[in-house]
């Protein structure tokens, strides 16, 4: 559908992946739905999903539920099966680049060596899609990206993420209603 914006968070399906810092894009998806009044409850193209209006425009929250390494596989499903364009994809993910809590939005690029950005760019063959990053704490040198990013946060940092999921929520949903370049001009680099 040319009229459905299509809004997906990053994570691993299962209780066992569920706090932990890889899973931040679908704590931001339950913000959304939780704000939009959509149910992510549907099953389909290996995504758990929902569709619902919001301010006047029809969106669609999804958490593929491929793991994050072949996240792109139920992406380009949903794309395709709904004809939803790829400028009407916005994909939300962990930043281990950025303090807890702080917002990135870009308009594309490269997966930063983010492995479920990567398996998008792979299956949509191009990374013209607009990315929300939300930081999850910068990773230590000499710790393993794998372990740090399947780690539970610190009591600490949690509370900082409790309050920066529905933030990544109203960023989101700015994207779309007021635009890319009005949300990351309220929105990137903010920490809440």
């Amino acid at each position: 559908m040319q009229d459905m914006y299509l809004i997906v968070g990053l994570g691993n399906p299962g209780r066992k992946y569920d706090k932990t810092r890889h899973n931040t894009g679908f704590r931001v998806i339950d913000a959304l739905s939780e704000k939009m009044n959509i149910p992510v409850k549907k099953k389909g193209q290996r995504a758990l999903f929902g569709i619902g209006k919001h301010e006047g425009l029809t969106f669609m929250l999804a958490k593929p539920q491929t793991y994050m390494n072949l996240s792109g596989e139920a992406v380009r499903g949903l794309m395709e099966y709904y004809h939803i364009p790829v400028e009407n994809l916005l994909v939300i993910s962990d930043d281990v680049y950025l303090d807890p809590g702080v917002i990135r939005i870009r308009e594309n690029g490269s997966a930063g060596g983010h492995n479920g950005l990567k398996n998008i760019i792979l299956q949509l063959a191009g990374d013209s899609f607009k990315r929300l990053r939300l930081g999850v704490g910068k990773k230590p040198e000499e710790r393993d990206l794998i372990e740090f990013v399947m780690e539970s946060f610190s009591k600490e940092d949690a509370a900082v993420m409790k309050r920066a999921y529905p933030t990544a929520a109203d960023a989101a949903i700015a994207i779309f209603t007021e635009g890319l370049a009005a949300a990351m001009n309220r929105y990137n680099g903010k920490k809440v």
